[in-house]
């Protein structure tokens, strides 16, 4: 009985260490545990979306070390990072059932007003039914999400190296403003 307590309590312990989030997005990794490690992408391309502008004024310059106060995927929370872009823009932390199946995803964390389907002007409010456009994590693009949190910030795309190691993650969309400190 023992023996099975063990193996369960370790299988339990390597699925959520196996837990994370998309890097082209941030995700609470406790929110996130039914995803595979293999259905996101770490790193980004670096391209942003049509219709992205550039922060006016963000607190935080291109060029400038930061360090991450959020845990998205495992690593983050701690790590130093690199502002690689910043940008003025309505966030949002939403809730999807994959296209390619399985459990809903909830609260995930960020998908960003240009990231939407045929988004409008006008920033959505939360219970907003959305199409997702964006691909940070396996089966994203194309669910239909509903808008768990909205908040008009300046969110940054951020070069980081994971405080569990391995290798440099580039161009991580997103992390906002009150996620990071100097």
């Amino acid at each position: 009985m023992k023996k099975q307590i063990v193996n369960l309590s370790v299988a339990m312990m390597l699925s959520l260490t196996l837990s994370a989030c998309g890097a082209n997005t941030s995700v609470n990794t406790s929110n996130h545990s039914n995803m595979a490690m293999g259905d996101m992408n770490h790193s980004g391309s670096g391209i942003v979306p049509s219709g992205l502008k550039d922060a006016k004024n963000p607190t935080y310059k291109v060029g400038e070390k930061v360090t991450i106060q959020s845990e998205h995927m495992q690593g983050m929370n701690g790590a130093q990072a690199t502002i690689v872009g910043a940008y003025d823009t309505t966030v949002y932390e939403v809730s999807y059932t994959p296209t390619t199946g399985g459990s809903e995803v909830k609260n995930h964390k960020w998908v960003i007003q240009e990231e939407i389907k045929d988004h409008k002007a006008e920033p959505y409010k939360p219970g907003d039914q959305i199409v997702l456009g964006t691909d940070h994590m396996k089966g994203m693009n194309g669910a239909t999400a509903t808008i768990d949190t909205a908040e008009q910030t300046t969110v940054y795309m951020v070069d980081y190296t994971p405080t569990t190691g391995g290798e440099i993650v580039k161009n991580h969309q997103w992390v906002t403003e009150s996620e990071i400190t100097k």
